[in-house]
Parts: C-alpha cells; sequence; structure tokens
C-alpha cells in the first residue's frame, strides 16, 4: 500500500475505554456506595454499553437517552433500587472521571512514535467531543495527530461516508493513499469502504476472527505492514 495519512479509530483502538471505564465505575461504586457485585456490574454493563452505542451511531437515540439508559438497565438487571436523580448524577460523573484515566491499547505509544515521522496522523471518532479531546490531552497522545475529527462536529457519525468525506477533504488526502484503522467493522472498516479508503480491522476484544478485511490483532503489527 503506498499510504500518506493514516486515519484511527479512538476508544478501543488506542485508547483503552474498557480499562478506563472500570477505574471510572470503581470511583462512582465509592462515591455512592453501591453495594452490587463489582465484577458482575462491569461484565453485565459491557455488552449493554454497546447495544446502546450502536443505537446512537444509527441515529435511533439521542445522546441523553443513551448516557442515562444504559446505567438504568444495569441497575435494572440487578433489581437495585435507585432514584433517577441519583442515576442522572451518576451519568454525569462518569462522563468527567472517564478521561481522567489514560490507559492505551497495547503498543499505542510505541506504533505513534514510529508512524509519526512517516505518515500523516489523524483521528475519526464518534465519541463526545467535550469528552474525546480531553481523553487525547490526559493519555498524552493529542500531539501526535493533525486534525480530530469527531461525530457531533461533523454531524454525522461513522459509518455514514459523509465523515470520512469530511476528514479526507478537511485532510487534503487521498482514499487510495489513506488507510482507516479501527476495530469496529461495521463502522471503522465498512464506513471507510464505502469512500474507497484502505481498510486494516484491528480484532483485538474477543470479536469472531473473520477473511473480509485485512486484519491485525495487535497495535505493533502495523509495524510489518506500513
Amino acid at each position: 500500500m503506498l499510504i500518506k495519512s493514516i486515519f484511527f479509530d479512538l476508544d478501543h483502538t488506542l485508547w483503552d475505554f474498557e480499562k478506563n471505564s472500570e477505574l471510572s465505575f470503581k470511583k462512582i461504586f465509592k462515591k455512592y456506595t453501591i453495594t452490587i457485585n463489582f465484577e458482575k456490574f462491569i461484565e453485565a454493563y459491557i455488552p449493554i454499553n454497546f447495544k446502546y452505542w450502536k443505537l446512537y451511531r444509527n441515529g435511533e437515540i439521542s445522546k441523553e437517552f443513551l448516557r442515562y439508559n444504559r446505567l438504568k438497565e444495569v441497575f435494572n438487571l440487578f433489581d437495585y433500587e435507585i432514584d433517577d436523580k441519583i442515576i442522572n448524577n451518576i451519568s454525569h460523573d462518569y462522563i468527567e472521571f472517564l478521561p481522567e484515566n489514560n490507559k492505551l491499547m497495547d503498543g499505542a505509544i510505541e506504533i505513534l512514535e514510529y508512524l509519526k515521522p512517516k505518515y500523516r496522523l489523524f483521528i475519526i471518532t464518534n465519541g463526545f467531543r467535550e469528552v474525546q479531546d480531553k481523553k487525547l490531552k490526559n493519555s498524552k497522545i493529542k500531539h501526535y495527530f493533525e486534525a480530530i475529527y469527531d461525530s457531533e462536529s461533523v454531524g454525522v457519525k461513522k459509518p455514514d461516508p459523509k465523515i470520512f468525506e469530511h476528514a479526507l477533504k478537511d485532510s487534503g488526502s487521498n482514499p487510495k493513499e489513506s488507510l482507516m484503522v479501527g476495530d469496529n467493522y461495521e463502522a471503522d472498516v465498512l464506513g471507510a469502504k464505502k469512500l474507497r479508503i484502505n481498510t486494516l480491522h484491528f480484532v483485538a476484544h474477543g470479536e469472531e476472527i473473520h477473511n473480509k478485511n485485512e486484519t491485525i490483532f495487535k497495535l505493533i503489527e502495523l509495524k510489518s505492514i506500513l
């Protein structure tokens, strides 16, 4: 591949969402004296959060609906009595606590150091604008990227081709000379393919292995490709 521009997803690709989310919930459990078994709560939260993010990505629910109902559903699952006002407070605190953590996916810094002198680097994310910038700053990786394209600023979410089209146009990148790297096959891979951008599916979270697209299992594998 003759690549000049690399577009990365952020959450689950460079920024370790699961570890940072767990750290945030530990603070929340302590602050609100929540008595649910912590490990079981996290185990239940992960797929429920994924489900609501998919609905949000598809434009079926609002940001506010996602933030409240992913928590409400987990508490209901454990028949845990909690006031709606407290859930809203927890939702707010979670968004505040989350970007304070700075755990990155294994090999993230090493691969960014390797790529930065050779390629133009960018982020395309469906995450919330006010949160994503803090994540990048606190994890000390913002300086690697020329621009951050988030769905709230652009007005559409991956896999809508408009967000990729905007990123290509704004960065002055040619799709044939660009590469999208992300963990979500539907949002990152299929979305980018609509613009004929080269793609790599980062399979690192227990997803079913497939041969529908070129894949990597560790970020450091990019060294052998680029």
